[in-house]
């Protein structure tokens, strides 16, 4: 089983291939195959690179070319909608000169697109590895796993440490806040939260009485003075439908705006008619996220109880800081 990150998702998930950088390596078929013979390229095409880095990365592309078979099981995060892609390679190495970047190629077979809730923070963490391309070792089994037809997503309470650099740090604090929510929040305590989160930025609110108010869940004014803001709460796992933001939009009246707030997102429809309708803006759950991590000194102690961070200094290269 092989772990796999790239700078370009829409490439892997809608070209159905995996792929991996260094272009000035060329066509990497026309490299003796074994390992020394990819290190004296290497060393030729990036002559400025470190001993180490010629080893490691010279490394990953011999890995690519020669020991990954047909049939291997792949392992993606995509960044840009926080998922989980299983797949087995579909094709042998394949160089691509037309390619921009990524020009040392396979096709793959995607199986399985999972959040990455379903899984524990150790897998997170071993995927979340800082190399480009790495065997899965640790948590194999548990991707297998998800594999099945009865896999059912599992909320595990988990205290797990977090990777080295920034990248890591970030993204494992992304996934445990969402968690955290996702296992501690539903329904009515959504709600609650929800409102709280809306108080630290800046509104004032008022929970709407269960199972009342036409399915509105909060109400918010950001002063003394209209505009009124519906809210309305979701908690579901799968994907809100067009449908559903309707049901909301039937409950404004002239002025009011409106706000969905869902932990898991907003199928293809429903996200175009968010954007037909300005009135009314959609939160899914990286967006949450992100409102959590601005505004988490403001939060209730309640919820920081919940949901407890700590703010740190971490180290990050020159180039990260420009």
């Amino acid at each position: 089983m092989w772990g796999i990150h790239t700078q370009d998702d829409y490439l892997f998930l809608h070209g159905n291939v995996i792929a991996v950088g260094w272009k000035e390596m060329g066509d990497l078929s026309t490299i003796a195959p074994d390992r020394e013979s990819f290190r004296e390229k290497y060393a030729v095409a990036y002559p400025d690179s470190k001993k180490g880095s010629i080893s490691t990365s010279s490394g990953m592309l011999y890995r690519f070319v020669h020991e990954m078979q047909l049939g291997d099981y792949v392992v993606f995060p995509s960044k840009t909608d926080r998922m989980v892609n299983i797949g087995v390679v579909d094709g042998d190495y394949q160089y691509v000169p037309d390619a921009v970047e990524y020009k040392q190629q396979r096709r793959v077979k995607w199986i399985k697109h999972l959040p990455r809730t379903s899984f524990s923070q150790g897998a997170l963490y071993e995927i979340g590895s800082f190399m480009s391309l790495f065997t899965v070792k640790n948590y194999a089994d548990e991707f297998l796993a998800a594999l099945d037809k009865g896999f059912k997503k599992e909320l595990p309470v988990e205290d797990e440490s977090v990777g080295a650099t920034a990248d890591e740090i970030i993204e494992s604090t992304k996934d445990f806040i969402l968690k955290e929510i996702s296992r501690q929040l539903k329904g009515y305590d959504l709600e609650e939260f929800v409102a709280d989160l809306l108080q630290a930025m800046g509104y004032r609110t008022t929970v709407s009485p269960h199972g009342g108010d036409n399915g509105i869940d909060i109400t918010a004014y950001k002063d003394e003075l209209p505009p009124r803001i519906l809210v309305q709460v979701k908690s579901q796992d799968g994907d809100i439908k067009e449908t559903t933001i309707q049901s909301l939009k039937g409950a404004m009246r002239e002025g009011d705006y409106g706000l969905f707030v869902t932990l898991s997102n907003y199928t293809k429809n429903a996200k175009k008619y968010l954007e037909s309708t300005p009135i009314i803006r959609g939160i899914n759950g990286t967006e949450l996220v992100e409102l959590v991590l601005k505004y988490y000194g403001q939060l209730s102690e309640k919820y920081q109880k919940m949901i407890p961070l700590k703010m740190v200094y971490i180290p990050v290269t020159r180039e990260q800081e420009e």
